[in-house]
């Protein structure tokens, strides 16, 4: 088992940054890919960005350019950091480890007012 704590959410201004963080523990192994998806009320829950143990990236379309995750792996932790965030980014934030099982946080708020 996996936990994942996800922290860093809260309200900002459109325009505005955040930065998320992820802190895994548990039956860590090596090879891995953390992710963060968003839930916007009244939707799928989508991807936003992943990374690789290895460090390689991938990003959703609506946030690239504005969004950058980036890993701590001697930490087992990832972080999303969100420049000029729209008011289209307010959502739920979860983090997800998966290893050949998938894990998920239980989400952080990220509200973007107008």
């Amino acid at each position: 088992q996996v936990q994942l704590v996800e922290s860093g959410g809260g309200l900002v201004q459109a325009g505005g940054s955040l930065r998320l963080s992820c802190a895994a523990s548990g039956k860590i192994t090596s090879i891995n890919i953390m992710g963060w998806y968003r839930q916007a009320p009244g939707k799928q829950r989508e991807l936003v960005a992943t990374i690789t143990s290895l460090g390689s990236t991938n990003y959703a379309d609506s946030v690239k350019g504005r969004f950058t995750i980036s890993r701590d792996n001697a930490k087992n932790t990832a972080y999303l950091r969100m420049n000029s965030l729209k008011p289209e980014d307010t959502a739920v934030y979860y983090c997800k480890w998966s290893d050949g099982y998938d894990y998920w946080g239980q989400g952080t708020q990220v509200t973007v007012s107008s």
